[in-house]
């Protein structure tokens, strides 16, 4: 698949109507500072479509952006920031659980961990979930840039572990580098043709 065309539609502080809605969908999930916005923009080859942000927890609304007129890509807002209250947590998790309640044509998950560490809680929780309602997932392990080809190759095996999932099922990122590009964009172009 080649990415022509990426626009943002629109933020949601709770999931509803938006234009197009109804067209297939990919929902992008990980804990804050996962780099979700960094991949949307490298995936997408446009700077800015998504705000980056060095704070982490800086998404937290659901962000809605049209590819190739043809599907969303919808970002989530990051899990696991330890500095916001219980209550915004909580409306987290309401916001999620309307999400995946009613994205009827949602095709697969994007779940994005962090390749320098091994997964966090909030990780295993996420791959809980998608696993418990039979959502497909693909996993894509960010900034493999930050260590070496060892470096990752160690990792590799110690997410895919605490993740239930085979270690050549994880796709290394990399926003900088491009590194797991085009794998990427090839599991996307097969979850939405299934």
């Amino acid at each position: 698949m080649e990415i022509k065309s990426a626009v943002f539609i629109t933020s949601l502080s709770r999931y509803g109507e938006f234009p197009g809605r109804g067209l297939p969908q990919i929902a992008v999930a990980g804990r804050s500072n996962v780099g979700k916005s960094s991949l949307i923009n490298s995936l997408c080859r446009v700077r800015g479509l998504a705000k980056t942000s060095a704070t982490p927890g800086k998404t937290r609304l659901i962000n809605v952006f049209l590819i190739n007129n043809s599907f969303h890509l919808i970002d989530l807002p990051g899990y696991g920031y330890a500095k916001v209250s219980k209550k915004e947590q909580q409306s987290w998790g309401r916001m999620m659980e309307e999400y995946f309640s009613q994205a009827e044509s949602l095709k697969a998950v994007l779940h994005l961990v962090d390749i320098r560490h091994a997964p966090s809680q909030g990780d295993r929780q996420m791959n809980a979930f998608l696993y418990a309602n039979g959502l497909e997932f693909i996993l894509a392990a960010t900034k493999s840039d930050k260590l070496s080809r060892a470096q990752c190759g160690k990792m590799l095996p110690v997410i895919a572990r605490d993740l239930a999932v085979q270690p050549w099922d994880i796709i290394p990122y990399s926003s900088q580098t491009g590194e797991g590009r085009d794998k990427l964009l090839a599991r996307l172009e097969q979850s939405l043709k299934a």
